[in-house]
């Protein structure tokens, strides 16, 4: 691919916290960016150059989109799959692929594409009713997590199984398709962010260490505590999932880490990825950036860490304290400009940097 003059638009599927810090990013690039999203006022479309609205199904619109944009791209991975490859057929070049983003839609296709490319995961089975459940949780065994294949995330979409108790009725308390994944006695998780352009050059940046409350994260540290053979674990296994898509763009995997410093993958993410937004300030080259970058067709920027790092989620009314978090020095602040803050809902992010 020839890499795009400034002043070409680049499409974003999606309006969200992602698209907006994607679309900063190609403005200091000097691109101009639209905004596809079946939402109005929308995160990203208060900081994009346009914003179309319309559903993702919609093919007509889609191709209006297409004939307005360089190269199209997705903030998060839902946009059904079907509208990455409407977008090919009237014309738009898409990163990352169809394919990718299939694939990382349902838990079990991901879990199976892992084994499938010699990447460790937990145990796991499909489940499709009670009694297939109750099959699968035999050799299993318990606790473990039953799971939606599809439109899971931050905690939503699981039921735990502690006990034989917890399995009864479990499939309809789920009411969708699901998974079931053998419980993994982890020490701690991390996760590696790697991009991979047109040409086939990957970076990758330092692997973070990600902690959760509720199923959602809420803080990401650097350097994490993980061996040097558990890191490279890491790079190998995000190359190898890169390579086999042919993959253009920022992905992010998961994984566990195992007591005995082994590396269990749980879930991949072809988009940028919430552990990677301290790549703002402590990285030479940002997460967004770096997607801008690969998609375009430019050269990766350096993924080199400045120092030490702590991320900080603001979850809820975590936001409101956003006067005393602007005013406490070193503290870098970023607000979503999301009009109302819930319980469970990002609102924003503080980085601090720790030389």
């Amino acid at each position: 691919m020839s890499p795009l003059a400034p002043g070409s638009t680049i499409g974003i599927l999606g309006g969200g916290q992602l698209g907006r810090m994607l679309a900063i990013a190609a403005a200091q690039l000097g691109f101009d960016v639209c905004i596809f999203t079946d939402e109005t006022d929308s995160p990203a479309s208060r900081v994009a150059a346009k914003t179309i609205i319309g559903d993702y199904l919609d093919v007509a619109a889609l191709a209006d989109f297409a004939r307005d944009v360089a190269v199209v791209t997705t903030e998060f991975e839902n946009v059904p799959a079907q509208t990455a490859e409407a977008l090919i057929a009237a014309g738009a070049r898409v990163a990352p692929s169809a394919t990718a983003l299939a694939i990382a839609q349902d838990r079990f296709d991901e879990k199976s594409f892992f084994q499938s490319i010699g990447i460790a995961t937990p145990p796991f089975a499909a489940i499709g009713s009670q009694a297939e459940l109750e099959t699968a949780v035999s050799p299993m065994g318990l606790p473990a997590i039953l799971k939606t294949r599809r439109l899971g995330y931050d905690g939503r979409g699981q039921i735990r199984l502690m006990t034989a108790a917890d399995v009864v009725g479990a499939y309809e308390r789920l009411g969708a398709p699901g998974i079931l994944e053998g419980f993994c006695a982890f020490e701690r998780e991390v996760s590696i962010i790697a991009a991979r352009g047109w040409d086939g050059a990957i970076v990758h940046y330092d692997l973070c260490e990600n902690e959760h409350e509720g199923g959602i994260l809420s803080c990401t540290t650097l350097p994490a505590r993980i061996s040097d053979s558990a890191q490279g674990a890491a790079l190998e296994a995000v190359e190898k999932v890169l390579n086999a898509f042919d993959y253009v763009g920022v992905l992010t995997i998961e994984f566990f880490v195992m007591p005995d410093g082994s590396l269990i993958a749980n879930e991949m993410a072809p988009r940028v990825h919430n552990s990677g937004h301290w790549t703002i300030e402590g990285a030479l080259t940002s997460q967004f950036e770096q997607h801008i970058r690969a998609i375009a067709g430019w050269p990766l920027g350096s993924a080199k860490r400045v120092a030490n790092v702590e991320m900080l989620n603001l979850i809820g009314e975590q936001a409101d304290d956003w006067l005393a978090l602007a005013t406490e020095s070193g503290a870098h602040l970023h607000l979503y400009g999301k009009r109302n803050a819930r319980t469970g809902r990002k609102m924003g992010h503080v980085t601090k940097l720790k030389f």
